[in-house]
């Protein structure tokens, strides 16, 4: 798998990750209604890790991006 193509991918799992666990952040605190999981401290929680789990896959994604002979037209 090429750096590109990782850098897509992580970038895509990433903001999916982070759109989750904020979802469930919303549940877990209350923000978001109509779900068992509405007002459970368990899932505000679990949204905080997911979230910073997709944090991580994004900067994953931008470090995976990178030429790692720098930048062009510098060597």
């Amino acid at each position: 798998m090429n750096s590109r193509t990782k850098s897509r991918l992580f970038t895509a799992l990433g903001v999916i990750t982070i759109v989750i666990g904020s979802i469930w952040i919303g549940q877990g605190t209350g923000l978001l209604q109509g779900s068992a999981m509405t007002g459970q401290s368990l899932w505000l929680v679990i949204g905080v890790i997911v979230a910073a789990a997709g944090v991580v896959l994004l900067w994953l994604a931008a470090r995976a991006g990178r030429d790692p002979n720098g930048p062009s037209g510098q060597h």
